[in-house]
């Protein structure tokens, strides 16, 4: 008897991904905003080893490795969506618009992952307090994990919700420290003048995602193609992750005197 149980478990785990995988095939633009994402991670990656070559001072090269890691963390949860290892499909409780959706639950993974790399670049740069940063990174996994408890819960339209808005209350905590705490550190290491610019791609892109999730299909379903759901959340992706690594790497590795001392040169 356990051992036809494991046999049908053992053959559930491996058709049942492969069965997502075919759905996601079969839709052009789900299936799009999932390749474009593994190609420009790739590039992004190979781009940023090639620019962490000049970088050599200690704070720099943390700097460097952080941001070389968010295009290596995205390759996998792409690879994950694509595969059907980390999508699926729920049924979703009375009241919500669809009766079931395709859930990309490891988009949330992923953030849990990328966003901290994100908030420990920035930190990093403003040569903020350990503790703060700890604190900003807690709430930002908050956020993250949260948020997949409400794209992932069943067992009413309520809870979903209710998760939804403890995730913004985490996200506003981490709002706080990007607009309000960790800019007074940046001014004090001279580095104010990227933070700003990263400070504000960020906070605009980042709130983006809430948005996203409440008009598509896993909110409100204003939007009820999961492919443009998909799209909407590749191309802050792209800018939040790619762009923002890009620029944030650049100007490391043009003034690392002043990451590494602190200092505005003269």
């Amino acid at each position: 008897m356990l051992g036809y149980i494991e046999a049908v478990l053992t053959e559930f785990s491996i058709a049942y991904p492969l069965q997502v995988a075919e759905v996601v095939e079969g839709d052009s633009l789900l299936a799009s905003s999932l390749w474009v994402n593994v190609a420009l991670a790739g590039v992004a990656a190979l781009l940023f080893t090639y620019m962490g070559l000049s970088v050599r001072g200690e704070r720099s090269r943390l700097i460097w490795v952080v941001a070389l890691f968010i295009p290596l963390v995205s390759i996998s949860s792409y690879l994950g969506l694509l595969s059907g290892l980390t999508i699926g499909t729920l049924e979703m409780p009375a009241g919500h618009p669809l009766d079931e959706v395709i859930s990309q639950w490891g988009r949330y993974l992923t953030w849990s992952l990328s966003t901290p790399l994100i908030l420990g670049a920035l930190g990093w740069l403003a040569r903020v307090d350990k503790a703060d940063m700890v604190a900003v990174i807690g709430a930002d996994i908050g956020m993250c994990l949260t948020g997949l408890a409400a794209a992932q819960t069943t067992a009413s339209i309520e809870l979903r919700w209710a998760f939804y808005l403890v995730s913004c209350a985490f996200f506003i905590a981490v709002l706080y420290a990007l607009l309000v705490t960790w800019p007074q550190d940046a001014q004090a290491a001279g580095t104010s003048e990227i933070f700003d610019t990263l400070r504000l791609l960020t906070v605009v892109l980042w709130l983006g995602y809430p948005i996203v999730w409440a008009v598509g299909v896993e909110g409100l379903a204003l939007i009820e193609s999961v492919g443009t759901t998909s799209w909407l959340y590749s191309g802050l992706d792209i800018f939040a992750k790619y762009v923002f690594a890009f620029l944030l790497l650049r100007w490391v590795a043009n003034n690392q005197q002043v990451v590494e001392s602190g200092t505005v040169a003269e």
